[in-house]
């Protein structure tokens, strides 16, 4: 299960308006970053074959097969502050994060 803060609901919903208004967020794990795995989010027209979709609210979140295995339990965040803001990944399977927060390591 993936669920959204209510302030990453509401940034999600205004991306979406500006960039795909009927599209769904796709999160993928990467292999990438300084931490071996990256997050990656786009929007998205359908789902594929074999991904899971998760609703929450308005905005339905699409995983792909491979990175559900990362995502499970996560928890998406957006925040706004002096030192810069954007979205925040609270990821329970994570045992290493860089200081970004869209670099992730998991135990081995």
């Amino acid at each position: 299960m993936i669920q959204l803060s209510p302030t990453a609901i509401g940034e999600l919903k205004r991306l979406q308006k500006k960039h795909l208004p009927n599209g769904q967020l796709r999160i993928v794990v990467d292999t990438s970053g300084c931490k071996g795995l990256a997050y990656q989010m786009q929007f998205t027209e359908t789902p594929q074959a074999g991904d899971q979709v998760f609703a929450c609210e308005d905005i339905q979140v699409v995983v792909d097969r491979a990175s559900i295995k990362y995502l499970s339990g996560l928890t998406l965040d957006y925040t706004e502050d002096l030192m810069g803001g954007g979205f925040r990944f609270y990821n329970p399977n994570a045992v290493e994060t860089c200081s970004c927060g869209h670099s992730f390591a998991i135990a081995s």
